[in-house]
């Protein structure tokens, strides 16, 4: 704030017969709401950077370097309102015994190879901010034709909000047992309430590897698309009013109108209107990696630096269907490693 005439906050208070605090409590009344939204925002934006990692501490700290001045307590306070507390270890211990052992499942949805709907869906939750409040959207995409096959939108951040999304998928699509259901590893998918609806339907749960959210771009890419051309472009009363744009944007525009590059310039319907009807009756399959794929055999002569094409091809990928477990399977023993078996020279082994 301008000092009139070099006079600082406390010399100005003294003249004007206020004290300092009484100032500072008269500014904060002027535009109360605005305020607190912009801090709100900063926040927002702080905490999901971090992967709410950080706690109200370090968000302070990030705001005072961005030249947002404001009480750590009071950044407590909205952390709070908002659900973005950061996750503490030692919170677990004492919780119920649930949330300190989810299990966190394997990625499958990078070694999937697609060839109808619903074989893979990915879930996400995203922030919407409004005038006064923010406000949580859950989705379930399927991932062969970029569909959103569910949706829920709340004022709270929690498993109930991606359990009713999910809900909602299952209701529109009724999937075959051996859908992969893919997410990252928020306490909202990892919880028993949804791990339980997954198990129920006989879908697979897979997670993505910790601090990457490549393996859930086709959720990233929708939020996006939704947020530039339609939460930004507009305004709204309150949720209610939201719920209804983005049911507009996402099942008479989005799933309906919009082309996808992705999808050779087709709609998400046109797109499952001409997959072959055969292919929802089959599963995807999987890909492995060899250890050959990593580290090619001293077979392959090499022509400078590429592979001499003539030779034959010795490398590939092992493909199973992605309703099979694998878990329980090892390979045979070679006959050198077990002591019942003689060596070459005759000898049985010690």
């Amino acid at each position: 704030m301008p000092n009139e005439g070099g006079l600082g906050i406390e010399p100005m208070c003294r003249l004007a017969g206020v004290s300092r605090a009484g100032f500072y409590r008269f500014l904060a009344q002027r535009h109360p709401q605005k305020q607190d939204m912009e801090a709100r925002a900063a926040i927002q934006e702080i905490v999901l950077a971090h992967r709410r990692r950080y706690g109200y501490r370090r968000v302070a700290a990030e705001l005072r370097r961005r030249g947002l001045i404001i009480n750590r307590k009071k950044v407590q306070r909205l952390m709070q309102e908002d659900n973005l507390l950061a996750i503490q270890p030692s919170r677990f211990v004492t919780t119920t015994e649930s949330r300190h052992e989810l299990e966190v499942y394997l990625n499958l949805a990078r070694r999937l190879k697609l060839t109808g709907i619903n074989q893979l869906w990915v879930a996400d939750i995203t922030y919407i901010r409004l005038q006064h409040q923010f406000v949580y959207l859950a989705l379930v995409l399927d991932v062969f034709s970029r569909k959103v096959v569910g949706w829920e939108l709340s004022t709270r951040l929690g498993a109930a909000l991606a359990v009713a999304a999910l809900h909602k998928a299952i209701a529109a699509r009724q999937p075959p047992p051996g859908l992969v259901h893919h997410s990252d590893r928020g306490v909202q998918y990892a919880s028993d309430a949804y791990v339980g609806i997954l198990k129920q339907g006989q879908m697979i749960p897979s997670m993505s590897r910790p601090a990457n959210p490549y393996d859930n771009a086709c959720c990233e890419s929708f939020i996006k698309t939704l947020k530039r051309e339609e939460i930004y472009a507009g305004c709204y009363r309150d949720i209610d009013d939201l719920r209804s744009h983005i049911e507009q944007f996402i099942d008479q525009y989005y799933n309906r109108l919009r082309l996808h590059s992705a999808l050779g310039y087709k709609t998400p319907e046109e797109c499952e209107a001409a997959a072959p009807l055969v292919t929802a009756s089959l599963g995807p399959s999987m890909s492995f990696f060899r250890h050959g794929e990593i580290y090619p055999p001293d077979v392959h002569r090499k022509t400078g630096s590429e592979v001499d094409r003539s030779l034959p091809a010795l490398i590939g990928t092992d493909e199973s269907p992605a309703g099979y477990s694998l878990t329980g399977w090892s390979p045979p023993e070679p006959a050198s490693a077990s002591p019942t078996e003689a060596h070459s020279d005759g000898k049985p082994a010690k």
